[in-house]
């Protein structure tokens, strides 16, 4: 009898984010969910995101979207841009977390993260690294090409966020 896989996602939200509108679309981050655990046999989610007090209502929904939202405080810049970069808490919650999950499936197009993949991969614990943009992203990460990397530019129509229509429920 087949084992159900307990896979463990760790999401570069920013890399995530970034990369998805420069594409010209909107994630839905419910379907996202259902996707990785539908595709890659992911039980845990854990999406890495800087905190801004005003967007708790969105990171209520995450949460309610089966997201385990691990959270960077924040610096407000000079010219008002808001700075959390997450790269050292996922890294840290994916070793911390390493012997609770079969494989990993790491979420990012950012060349920080060479690092963990490679450990990670060299290990045997690598399911998947998800690129969000075959266009852009690092080519640190490339030599794990094809067999350990899946891209997101293909996945629009099952991953768009659409918004309701009016009088839907």
């Amino acid at each position: 009898m087949n084992k159900k896989p307990n896979n463990f996602a760790f999401i570069d939200s920013q890399n995530l984010n970034l990369a998805i509108l420069d594409q010209g679309w909107k994630l839905d981050f419910k379907r996202f969910r259902k996707y990785l655990h539908d595709k890659y046999g992911v039980v845990k989610a854990f999406l890495f995101v800087g905190f801004i007090p005003k967007n708790q209502e969105l990171y209520t929904m995450l949460q309610k979207f089966g997201y385990i939202l691990i959270f960077k405080p924040t610096l407000e810049l000079k010219d008002g841009k808001v700075k959390g970069n997450c790269d050292a808490e996922l890294v840290l919650y994916a070793m911390i977390e390493y012997d609770n999950y079969d494989k990993a499936i790491i979420v990012t197009g950012d060349g920080d993260f060479y690092c963990l993949v490679d450990y990670l991969f060299k290990k045997g614990k690598l399911e998947r690294l998800l690129v969000p943009n075959v266009k852009k992203y690092s080519s640190l990460l490339k030599p794990f090409a094809p067999n350990k990397i899946d891209f997101m530019n293909n996945l629009r129509h099952k991953l768009e966020y659409k918004k309701p229509q009016s009088g839907a429920k």
